[in-house]
C-alpha cells in the first residue's frame, strides 16, 4: 500500500495547541470504475474547518467522527481514471467542493440540489480530506477546471467561491438593488464581485479596516465599520444610504445577523451563509429570512465559467501543507486578508 502525507485531527483541541499532526497514511486508491485519483496541488483553509478542529460545532455532529482529515476545497491534477469514467482523463485539472458525495437517486439530488441529500458524504470529514497529498472522488463531484487557473486561485473557488456565488443568488440580485456583505473574509470578498457582475449597489460592512479597504479595491460602492452598538451602527447607514434592499451575512456572530435583519427595509430579503442563533424576527415587516449552502455541480461550473471570463480576483496566502495549524491560528487572529491555501 502506497502512503501519503496528511494532517490528521485525532482530537478537537483550540489551534494554539497545534492538534493537527503530519502523520504518514495509506494513500488513497481507486476502489470504483467511477472514481478519479487527484494528486492534491492546493486545499483551501475554510473559517468553517476552525470551528470544527476546535470542537465548536460537535453539537451539530461536526467532525462526525474521529481521527480526521480536514479540508474540503481541493484542486489536484488527474493521476488515474477509472475503467468507467468518461468526464475526465489523467493529466485535467479538477476540483471538489465540500460535497464529496450524495445519493444521487432521492429528491434532493434529482432536482438539481444534491448538496442536500441526507445521505451526502462531506469531504473533510473522514480520513477523504484535502490536508493530504492525495484524494479519490466519483467523477459526478468533481469539476474539470482550466489549465490557466493557478491551483491556489481555483481552490478557495471549491468553498468561498461557489458560497459566495449562491449566497448572491438567493439574494435576488439584479441592477442597482442595495445589497449590504457583512463579513469580508474569504467569501465575502468575492461577494463584493459576484454582487458587482449582477450590476448591484455593494455595501461591505466588517469591524476591520484592512476588510474595508479589500472590498473598496475590489467594486464595493462603499465600506463602513460594523460597531457592536447597533443603534449607532444603523443610524450611520441610514444617514449615508437608508435601508438596505438585501443582506448577506458571513459573519458568524449572532449580533452581526441581527443587525443585517433590522438593516434591511420592509418586504427586503436577509442571506445567512452561517451558523448562528436565531435573532429576533419581527413578521409584521415581511421579510424574508433565507439559508443558504454551498451549491450544486452545475453551479460550481458556473463558478469557474464566471472567474475565468470576469477575471474575478482571489486574495491567497499560501503556506505549506505542515503549517496548517499556523494558518489556521492566522485565521483565527483576523490575520489572513482573505483566504489560507496549504500546498502539499
Amino acid at each position: 500500500m502506497e502512503k501519503m502525507r496528511a494532517m490528521v485531527l485525532s482530537e478537537c483541541a483550540k489551534v494554539e495547541t497545534n492538534p493537527l499532526k503530519l502523520t504518514t497514511i495509506d494513500r488513497h486508491e481507486i476502489k470504483r470504475p467511477n472514481e478519479i485519483l487527484l494528486k492534491i496541488e492546493a486545499c483551501g483553509v475554510c473559517h468553517s474547518q476552525l470551528h470544527g478542529i476546535e470542537g465548536d460545532w460537535q453539537d451539530i455532529g461536526i467532525p462526525p467522527s474521529l481521527p480526521t482529515v480536514p479540508g474540503h476545497e481541493v484542486v489536484g491534477k488527474i493521476i488515474e481514471i477509472g475503467t468507467a469514467v468518461t468526464k475526465f482523463k489523467v493529466g485535467d485539472m479538477a476540483g471538489i467542493t465540500p460535497l464529496l458525495e450524495a445519493c444521487q437517486k432521492c429528491p434532493y439530488c434529482l432536482d438539481g440540489k444534491e448538496y442536500l441529500c441526507e445521505s451526502s458524504i462531506i469531504t473533510g470529514e473522514s480520513f477523504k480530506g484535502g490536508y493530504a497529498e492525495f484524494i479519490t472522488v466519483h467523477e459526478n463531484f468533481a469539476t474539470l477546471v482550466p489549465h490557466t487557473m493557478k491551483a491556489e486561485y481555483a481552490a478557495p473557488l471549491f468553498c468561498a467561491g461557489i458560497t459566495a456565488y449562491k449566497a448572491v443568488k438567493a439574494a435576488e440580485p439584479k441592477q442597482h438593488k442595495k445589497i449590504g456583505i457583512f463579513g469580508i473574509g474569504g467569501v465575502g470578498h468575492m461577494a463584493v464581485q459576484f454582487a458587482k457582475v449582477e450590476n448591484c449597489d455593494v455595501i461591505a460592512f466588517s469591524r476591520t479596516q484592512n476588510h474595508l479597504d479589500v472590498a473598496k479595491r475590489l467594486g464595493a460602492d462603499d465600506a463602513i465599520k460594523f460597531l457592536e452598538n447597533q443603534e449607532e451602527f444603523l443610524d450611520i447607514l441610514k444617514e449615508k444610504h437608508g435601508l438596505l434592499d438585501a443582506a448577506i451575512v458571513f459573519a458568524p456572530a449572532d449580533i452581526v445577523t441581527d443587525t443585517a435583519i433590522k438593516s434591511v427595509k420592509k418586504g427586503g430579503l436577509i442571506v445567512i451563509a452561517t451558523v448562528g442563533e436565531n435573532p429576533s424576527f419581527l413578521a409584521f415587516e415581511e421579510k424574508t429570512i433565507r439559508g443558504t449552502l454551498i451549491g450544486s455541480t452545475a453551479d460550481m461550473e458556473q463558478v469557474i465559467k464566471i472567474c475565468n471570463e470576469k477575471n474575478i480576483e482571489v486574495i491567497t496566502q499560501t503556506f505549506p501543507l505542515e503549517n496548517a495549524n499556523d494558518a489556521l491560528k492566522k485565521l483565527k487572529n483576523s490575520e489572513i486578508e482573505a483566504r489560507a491555501v496549504l500546498i502539499p
